[in-house]
């Protein structure tokens, strides 16, 4: 077994959707964002881990990121309208700021990655196993050392001091901007801050708007200097479907969120934090 590093040629940001039959890439669309989106109503992440691999089913990865990052952030939007009042101002304000600017870096060091594109390959016997960037190996990591915090006994009860805050809203913002994955991280930090279900998942949805606002306008601002248009943007009409579907299912999660404990919060984000994670590190996602 061996471990390669490869460089790939950069295609065209705006290539045609690769979909066939189209009401089948809609029905596909709307209920991975469906379910995601109640999940992640919960959770913090998920709708873009989901969304990502579902777009690129009918796009190249390039505009699967870009499709993903909007459903996320309108969907992100639509929590804020219905769940913003219950965010607790001084999480939002220490995690939320450095979270902006670091997602602001993360992007831009997006931006030079794309040129670079490399990867690793696992090889077995000349056949490539697995593929995975460097970043997502980082992440991956990352987010199953953050998994144990949440589901070993040992460390269940253990909280972050708020004066931590400001370092957790560094590290999401910076992958979530270099890679999208700031939602698993950001929950990670927040599920230990002593906030109560409404407050976290509060908290998370202004947070993520504004970790998505700054990360989009950069991604546009990075399209618009390669010569790009955004009405040249080919998955537009499956970006709406998408949104329009995480609504609904944002207002059905809504429904049982008196219910949900925090306990049960935490269970959920270390499962699916080791999840990703795991799916990162093997090159599944």
């Amino acid at each position: 077994m061996q471990l390669m590093l490869q460089r790939v040629a950069n295609p065209s940001p705006w290539p045609e959707c690769k979909g066939g039959r189209v009401w089948l890439d809609f029905i596909t669309v709307s209920l991975a964002a469906f379910f995601a989106a109640g999940l992640t109503l919960y959770s913090g992440f998920g709708l873009g881990t989901l969304m990502l691999p579902v777009f690129a089913l009918f796009f190249p990865v390039e505009m699967a990121v870009a499709a993903t990052a909007l459903v996320h952030g309108a969907n992100n939007l639509f929590k804020v309208s219905l769940l913003g009042r219950h965010a607790d101002r001084e999480v939002v304000l220490k995690f939320g700021l450095t979270a902006v600017l670091a997602a602001i870096l993360g992007a831009m060091a997006l931006g030079w990655l794309v040129q670079l594109n490399s990867r690793m390959s696992i090889e077995v016997n000349d056949s490539v196993v697995s593929e995975v960037t460097p970043v997502k190996l980082i992440i991956g990591f990352l987010m199953v050392g953050f998994a144990l915090f949440e589901l070993l006994p040992k460390f269940r009860k253990l909280q972050f001091d708020r004066r931590y805050l400001p370092i957790g809203g560094l590290l999401s913002g910076f992958f979530g901007g270099l890679s999208g994955h700031q939602g698993a991280l950001r929950s990670a930090f927040l599920a230990k801050s002593g906030l109560t279900t409404e407050r976290f998942v509060g908290s998370n949805a202004v947070i993520g708007f504004m970790v998505d606002l700054s990360r989009v306008s950069v991604y546009i601002a990075l399209f618009a200097v390669a010569g790009r248009k955004l009405e040249e943007f080919a998955a537009w009409p499956l970006v709406i479907t998408g949104s329009l579907a995480a609504f609904c299912g944002v207002m059905v999660g809504k429904r049982y969120l008196q219910k949900v404990t925090m306990k049960s919060v935490q269970t959920l984000v270390g499962v699916l934090l080791f999840a990703v994670g795991f799916a990162l590190i093997s090159g599944i996602l």
